[in-house]
């Protein structure tokens, strides 16, 4: 909402349908303009497919894809000895594999621009973290191992591309934030100020 308002046309990727085409008509009938790109998963073949239709349809001298915003994660809370086999799997997938994926794809549609006049840059790729990104606790090994791979690699990514005028960043986001999954599974939380964090705040 916040980069809709500020006049970018703007890709939203989720899993379903549901999520992404309800935002996109709520932008579109605010004045702005917003696509919505659903997949199935986040694996790297669907991130793949989903960025070559988001350059299709956002596809030059009209649109330049200059931004892009990695927003997946999965949590898994468990105790050490409770957690699968399966549980590693998917948090390093869904936190670590996918954000490979996402910005390789990121950084390929960046190069591709000139470097911008205004801006100094030719992209910008965020990844938002947690407090799990930073240190582990009790119940967060495996959330931890995902989201440690994921801010070493944004760090990584901003030596290497840096000087090819590709801005990356991390931002550490450490809270609840109320959205309608939160709303939905944990409401007592979502109700309560001094715990949730509001999503356009965030953004802002």
């Amino acid at each position: 909402r916040v980069f809709s308002k500020a006049g970018y046309s703007v890709a939203l990727i989720a899993r379903g349908a549901d999520s992404v085409n309800n935002l996109a008509k709520e932008l579109n009938s605010s004045g702005g303009e917003a696509e919505p790109f659903p997949v199935n998963a986040y694996t790297p073949k669907d991130l793949n497919s989903v960025w070559t239709s988001i350059k299709s349809k956002f596809s030059g001298p009209h649109y330049s894809i200059d931004t892009a915003v990695f927003n997946i994660g999965q949590g898994v809370w468990k105790p050490f000895l409770e957690i699968t086999p399966e549980d590693i799997r998917t948090s390093l997938e869904l936190n670590v594999e996918a954000a490979f994926a996402f910005s390789r794809e990121a950084i390929l549609t960046f190069k591709e621009n000139e470097v911008s006049e205004d801006k100094g840059k030719r992209g910008t790729l965020i990844f938002t973290g947690a407090t799990a990104s930073l240190r582990g606790n009790t119940t967060t090994s495996a959330f931890a191992a995902g989201k440690f791979g994921l801010r070493a690699l944004s760090q990584s990514l901003a030596k290497e591309f840096g000087k090819e005028n590709i801005h990356v960043a991390h931002a550490i986001i450490d809270g609840s934030i109320k959205t309608e999954r939160l709303i939905q599974y944990r409401p007592d939380a979502a109700k309560s100020p001094s715990t949730r964090l509001d999503p356009t705040s965030i953004a802002e």
